[in-house]
Parts: structure tokens; C-alpha cells; sequence
């Protein structure tokens, strides 16, 4: 089953930058439950766009959704001491987003991942910049596998963002990163690929059509996870009708539903 992540619950935007500052906890509590409403798997919380104020922001923002969250929470930050706070208070086991082969960012995250019962995107990013080809994708999957593994991450606990770039500006980005999806299944069937997708069409018209096209192409590819907004009908209605064409909606039962619901329609 494919899963989402609730994109929402983010201080870049301005409506929950604002909702934040003011301890809005009505306005932050609606859309938690409007994204698990529509299908969200996990919810992310991120905190660090208000400079100085992401680790009390942070531990407002989990005491506030924990009461009514159905699901994980996502704790999403590149502070190890604000993820520590977070995963101390978390009631279900969190998803920790995120990890990558930059020396900085691994370096401080490895030492808060260790012995943690978690779970972890990995980026597949190093201090080289973007990956340029699927051979660097699948290399730099491979190494984050094999490094949360000596800390005793579980290949199953790993979701790997293979890192779409924008097909605006290499008309092979879409093929490099579906190629290296295919190859990272093939080498770890247990693991996940996760990530956002809106990159793909960056810098083109209409870009939720493309963003829809592509995530039913990478979901055939191998993808069985992303970050997105769950409020949008129509993404969530192609993932929930390529997740029952690709055989993992038991009697169609999910398509079904959304349907019945009004939620998918032609």
C-alpha cells in the first residue's frame, strides 16, 4: 500500500507560520484532521522557519496534534537536539525526516539515529551537490542503506528520496530517477522510496497534471511513498487508482471507497 505523508504542518507556510506564532491550536487541529481524513499516512511537522524558535515551536506543535493525531507524526528538522526533544514525546513511533551523505548532516544525525526504533528518510544527497545520473542515485542509496544498517535501522525502516530534479531544465531527469528506482528495488526489496515530487515539473504550465502523471509512473517504477499535500483530490485519487492497478488493493476495496465517497471521479 502506497503511503502518504502529510506535507502541511509546515512553518514555511504562511498560514501555519502564522497559526504557530499564535498558538492557533484550533486552525493547526483542523488541518491535522483534514489530512488524515483524506488518506495521510504520516503527518510531518516542521518548525524551522521561525529563526530561534524551532525546538519550543516544535514541542508546541506535537502537544497539540498528539491529542488527535490517528497517525505517525513525521519529525522533520536538521537539529538532532530538536528531533531528540520531539521523539521523546511522540506516543506512536515516528518517522525521522532526514538523513543524507552530506558530512555535516550525517555526522550529526547518525549519533541521535543510533538505537532509535524509527523511521528514516534518507536523501541521497553528499557534499558533491545532485546526484547526475542513476548510477549516483543507486551508489549513494546504497551507502545510506548499509550506514543506517550498522546502527541497527532496519532496511524496512529506510525511505529512500531519490531526489526528482525538474525535467524543465534535462529532459532525461524523469528516465534518471525512474532507472534508479527500478535498480535500488531490484538491490533492497525491502526498502522504501519516499520523497516530494513537485520538482519534477518545476519551471512548466500545469504542473499538477505532470505531478500526477509522474507519480503513477514512479509508483510503477517502485515508489511506494511521498510527500505530498493529501488535500489534493486529485493526486490522491491517481495514487489510490494506480496503487489498485498495481495489485495492491485487495478486491479494489480502497478504489471502491474513494469512489463511493466522491473522492475519485473521471
Amino acid at each position: 500500500m502506497f503511503e502518504v505523508i502529510g506535507e502541511r504542518i509546515n512553518t514555511s507556510r504562511k498560514a501555519v507560520q502564522a497559526a504557530v506564532a499564535d498558538r492557533d491550536a484550533d486552525y493547526i487541529i483542523d488541518d491535522v484532521k483534514k489530512q488524515q481524513d483524506a488518506g495521510a499516512h504520516f503527518i510531518d511537522v516542521n518548525a524551522g522557519a521561525r529563526i530561534g524558535h524551532e525546538f519550543e515551536d516544535m514541542r508546541w506543535l506535537i502537544n497539540t496534534i498528539q491529542p488527535i493525531a490517528t497517525v505517525p507524526l513525521c519529525l522533520d528538522s536538521p537539529d538532532p537536539a530538536v528531533l531528540e526533544m520531539a521523539f521523546q514525546i511522540v506516543a506512536k513511533t515516528p518517522m525521522i525526516n532526514s538523513i543524507s551523505l552530506e558530512k555535516e548532516r550525517f555526522d550529526a544525525m547518525i549519533p541521535f539515529l543510533n538505537g532509535k526504533d524509527c523511521k528514516v528518510i534518507a536523501l541521497c544527497m553528499d557534499d558533491s551537490g545532485m546526484p547526475s545520473s542513476s548510477d549516483d542515485i543507486v551508489k549513494r542509496a546504497v551507502k545510506l542503506v548499509e550506514e543506517l544498517n550498522k546502527i541497527n535501522i532496519k532496511t524496512e525502516n529506510i525511505y529512500i528520496d531519490p531526489l526528482v530534479q525538474p525535467i524543465s531544465t534535462d529532459s532525461k531527469k524523469g528516465v534518471m530517477v525512474l532507472d534508479a528506482v527500478r535498480a535500488i528495488k531490484a538491490q533492497f526489496s525491502d526498502v522504501h522510496i519516499s520523497g516530494g515530487l513537485s520538482n519534477i515539473s518545476y519551471g512548466l504550465p500545469q504542473r499538477k497534471i505532470i505531478n500526477r502523471t509522474f507519480v503513477a509512473l514512479m509508483m510503477a517504477a517502485g515508489m511506494d511513498s511521498a510527500i505530498i499535500d493529501p488535500l489534493d483530490q486529485k493526486i490522491m485519487a491517481t495514487i489510490k487508482t494506480a496503487d489498485m492497478l498495481l495489485g495492491n488493493d485487495n478486491f479494489c476495496g480502497r478504489y471502491l471507497k474513494g469512489v463511493r465517497a466522491g473522492v475519485i471521479e473521471s
